[in-house]
């Protein structure tokens, strides 16, 4: 696998939730689903690559599935990776820019 195809695999998408917009709406920070392999050094490659950004730090957190009830059956969902993206000041990335 090449790694230009890698770089491309390691952001899945990005967090929108209230938290993450608020984080966004506050400082030079995005957040990011990414695959479990990834690195923080694959990250910041990933998101500069992609986003034609600089990026200062990246801060990871393993999140566990949460056990969800289908009637009597309970089932699990997968495990997945958060990344917060520290960007440098004056950059952005802008999921919603309408246009």
């Amino acid at each position: 696998m090449s790694d230009a195809l890698t770089l491309f695999e390691v952001l899945r998408a990005p967090v929108v939730t209230e938290k993450s917009t608020m984080v966004m709406a506050k400082g030079n920070q995005v957040v990011f689903k990414v695959a479990a392999w990834a690195n923080k050094p694959q990250i910041k490659a990933a998101v500069e690559a992609m986003f034609k950004v600089k990026v200062l730090g990246v801060q990871t957190s393993n999140m566990g599935g949460k056990e969800k009830r289908f009637g009597k059956t309970v089932g699990r969902r997968n495990d997945w990776k958060k990344a917060v993206v520290r960007l440098a000041e004056g950059q952005s990335i802008d999921f919603f820019e309408k246009g």
